[in-house]
């Protein structure tokens, strides 16, 4: 018994992977597609209206005065992940073709996810409201950063501009159902701590979403009849080295620079992570008149993986025994 707990898949983990399955098998389509995009967007707007009514104004201040915490995530972000991808070139083309490298040094360069980076340090019992800033700082100063790290480091063709409707998206889907969220607290504070458990479904069950919508329209674009087995299984590899290092150095920056674990944990999975929502428009823009759906291959496939990986990490961390940090 004890040989075979080792295996022991959790449930949060295997939902994500049974639905990608789903989400390849069953692609979502037309009609089915614009209900299937407006409902993701639903979860997360809900989602961001929780946090909201969670956290007390002194705590989402006390976010946004932690500097450093931000500036560790920003460096992770748009500093380690680019040296590592400028570093990987040395792969090719032994191990990597060059349109491959192009998707992994592309993927390096986009801001971090908001969404499923303060949902699992949430799940993990981290500084959330450190994370609601982080993120959403990362994503919001990307849409700038991203596109001149692209002009500096990559050969691309056209002028490279940038579409402000994603810093309306961002206000509009994530900050103004926190603010919201801020300002009905007094009226439903005592009701989500009665109920906490049934509302910690909210931030699994976007993160499933996600990850559908993400399978299925990888599908309608047919990506993966593009490539060979062999390059999707190195690609595979390179984006598990990724994380594995970007995770590595997160931590142990995280202790080298005296924070606490809720703000280790932020700069964990904050730091980590890399944004499909953002980067697959994104690329549309940078990239036009270029095999955009093998550009954002790798992007995709780190997405997926960040995702499991940063699950199991997110239920390790709360299954520890020290108490949570104090919330007023």
């Amino acid at each position: 018994m004890k040989f075979l707990s080792r295996f022991y898949i959790d449930g949060f983990i295997l939902s994500i992977i049974v639905v990608a399955v789903l989400g390849s098998l069953f692609p979502v389509s037309g009609s089915g597609q614009t209900v299937l995009d407006w409902a993701t967007k639903i979860a997360i707007g809900f989602l961001f209206l929780l946090y909201g009514a969670r956290l007390s104004p002194a705590e989402a201040l006390q976010g946004l005065k932690h500097w450093r915490l931000h500036s560790v995530v920003f460096a992770a972000t748009f500093v380690l992940f680019p040296l590592i991808g400028l570093a990987l070139r040395i792969l090719v083309p032994t191990v990597i073709t060059d349109e491959m490298y192009t998707g992994i040094l592309y993927l390096c360069l986009v801001p971090s996810t908001v969404q499923s980076s303060i949902a699992f340090t949430s799940i993990a019992r981290g500084n959330v409201a450190g994370a609601i800033v982080s993120a959403s700082f990362s994503n919001l100063v990307g849409v700038f950063v991203t596109p001149l790290l692209v002009i500096l480091l990559m050969n691309t063709t056209g002028e490279a501009t940038v579409d402000f409707t994603s810093v309306i998206d961002i206000v509009l889907q994530l900050l103004l159902p926190f603010m919201v969220g801020q300002l009905i607290r007094p009226l439903v504070i005592d009701w989500l701590q009665k109920y906490a458990e049934p509302t910690k479904l909210v931030d699994r069950g976007s993160i499933l979403l996600v990850v559908f919508s993400a399978f299925s329209e990888s599908m309608n674009e047919h990506i993966w009849s593009t490539v060979t087995v062999l390059e999707v299984a190195a690609v595979v590899a390179v984006c598990c080295l990724i994380l594995a290092v970007v995770l590595g150095v997160t931590a142990f920056a995280g202790r080298k620079l005296g924070f606490s674990l809720p703000d280790r944990i932020v700069i964990v999975f904050c730091g980590s992570k890399k944004s499909l929502a953002t980067g697959l428009p994104m690329a549309s823009v940078l990239f036009a008149g270029q095999p955009v759906g093998l550009i954002v291959l790798p992007l995709m496939i780190f997405h997926q993986i960040q995702l499991i990986v940063c699950a199991a990490l997110a239920q390790r961390y709360a299954k520890r025994t020290d108490p949570e940090p104090v919330t007023s």
